[in-house]
């Protein structure tokens, strides 16, 4: 803290010692006059404080002084530390100034004003040159805040706009034939897929256990009733009580399963995600609102520009009415058997399963949503973190058409409003570590009119190794081809002088 730099202590252990030390005061009258042996009522003669000599005058003044530079110097390290804790971080460089080259430099983690904050602080920065915003904290596990007027109401229409000319797709998690074609590949008996399911190790597959294991597949919602119905389907559950016994479980043929899956027709509200997206780009050569953009992200992470440049584009998402995103974490975690997206060509390695590797997550508002469609953080500040504790009873707390209102923490949808999270730990060295679980959260049921939002992940692989050699590459490649090198965005280029009549 600059508090600490200034006095060598923490400013309230600095402020304590402070009160607590005597002040310098003249000599009693009282006592000088009991020890005259003089009374109440008798008026002492009046004498010097001390003989006309330079030496007490001179060492009153000093002591004086002395305790005058110390009373300065500590009013003068508080105000240093409400400065910077509230938005001036020049004392913390952060990882965008310590990064050095093309690699993504020492640090990849929040900084420590971030760090230091508490529930309800806000403090200020200057984002854009005509104006302030203020950061407000939501939470701390995970670290959440939330930036209103991050956007202005015209660039929230203007993302509109520009992802309606270039066009919207339903969204949808992982595809059936993805999805059987990795599963094929994992050499896992179905004895030890049986342990992996037994949470609970009593040897025995309770509803829930299944549920907390099955939410990808083909993208659909499983829910106690719809896996009831594919073990009927399947007879897998010949007794029917929803239970799965080691026996049952070994009778039951896996690609009996695969095939219900195929053959079966998800309404959009039974699906993982009920919603259109598409991508917009924000590299050299797009609309200048859109690197506007990208550059007032770079400003808020204050990671390095190669880590933020190399990130994802744009995700501009539309929930019509009855639109959902059941509750998700947007990163996963790096095991042996898979890879980062963002990384998996410099890696030069074969693996079955790939994740995003989304280290932070900045998500805007772009229309104030009629009813529903809040952001929720289920388990967010929750003491501690069980996945088996999210289903209790009849309640999945990942549920976010029946059971958004039980989740710790909702955000309402605000045009122009930003939010934005940390999905990892820090390692203790300044890079990623460990998915944070407690950034669970979930897109809550549209019950009335359109929600509008936009997505900026920001990619960072755990391996520092990786990350050094995907930016590298990807900057020889940007020096050997520029902008041509990218022809998918061509499109988004053709736009980058499109208005919007307001």
């Amino acid at each position: 803290m600059a508090a600490a730099a200034v006095t060598g202590q923490r400013p309230e252990t600095a402020a304590a010692e402070e009160a607590s030390r005597p002040q310098w005061a003249p000599p009693d009258h009282c006592q000088a006059q009991a020890a005259a042996g003089l009374g109440d009522g008798e008026d002492a003669p009046v004498r010097p404080l001390c003989k006309p000599r330079g030496i007490c005058s001179r060492a009153y003044f000093l002591v004086l002084m002395v305790f005058v530079h110390l009373y300065l110097g500590n009013v003068l390290a508080l105000l240093l530390f409400v400065h910077y804790s509230n938005g001036d971080e020049s004392s913390d460089p952060g990882p965008q100034h310590r990064a050095q080259g093309p690699g993504p430099g020492p640090h990849a983690a929040p900084g420590a004003a971030l760090r230091r904050s508490r529930v309800g602080h806000e403090r200020k920065v200057q984002l854009v040159t005509d104006r302030d915003h203020f950061i407000r904290t939501l939470s701390l596990k995970p670290l959440l805040f939330e930036i209103p007027g991050f956007l202005t109401d015209e660039e929230c229409r203007l993302i509109i706009h520009l992802a309606q000319m270039k066009g919207l797709q339903r969204s949808q998690i992982l595809p059936t034939e993805e999805y059987e074609e990795a599963m094929s590949t994992m050499q896992v008996s179905q004895l030890d897929l049986f342990r992996l399911l037994d949470q609970n190790r009593d040897g025995h597959l309770q509803l829930r256990e299944v549920l907390a294991q099955t939410r990808l597949g083909n993208g659909w919602w499983m829910t106690p009733e719809s896996i009831q119905e594919m073990y009927a389907a399947i007879k897998a559950d010949p007794d029917g009580d929803g239970v799965l016994s080691l026996q049952e479980f070994s009778n039951m043929d896996l690609r009996d399963f695969h095939k219900y899956m195929r053959s079966h027709k998800a309404e959009s509200s039974e699906l993982v995600r009920n919603s259109h997206h598409t991508w917009l780009y924000q590299g050299e050569g797009a609309h200048h609102v859109m690197r506007a953009i990208r550059q007032r992200v770079l400003r808020l992470t204050r990671l390095s520009p190669e880590i933020v440049e190399l990130s994802e584009p744009l995700q501009v998402v539309r929930y019509g009415e009855g639109g959902h995103y059941h509750a998700h974490v947007d990163s996963g975690p790096v095991y042996p058997e898979t890879i980062c997206s963002h990384t998996k060509l410099v890696a030069n390695e074969s693996v079955p399963f790939e994740t995003s590797c989304r280290y932070m997550t900045v998500l805007f508002y772009l229309n104030n949503v009629t009813g529903g469609g809040e952001t929720v953080f289920p388990v967010a500040d929750n003491r501690t973190y069980d996945e088996m504790s999210l289903i209790q009873d009849d309640v999945d707390l990942r549920d976010t058409r029946r059971h958004c209102d039980k989740g710790n923490l909702r955000v309402k949808p605000r045009q122009g409003t930003a939010v934005f999270w940390y999905n990892y730990l820090p390692d203790g060295q300044g890079w990623v570590g460990d998915v944070d679980d407690y950034s669970l959260h979930g897109g809550c049921l549209v019950t009335r009119g359109t929600k509008w939002i936009a997505n900026n992940w920001i990619n960072v692989d755990p391996s520092r190794a990786r990350q050094a050699l995907f930016q590298q590459e990807m900057a020889r490649l940007a020096r050997e081809g520029g902008t041509d090198s990218q022809p998918e965005w061509a499109l988004d280029r053709a736009y980058r002088d499109a208005r919007v009549e307001l």
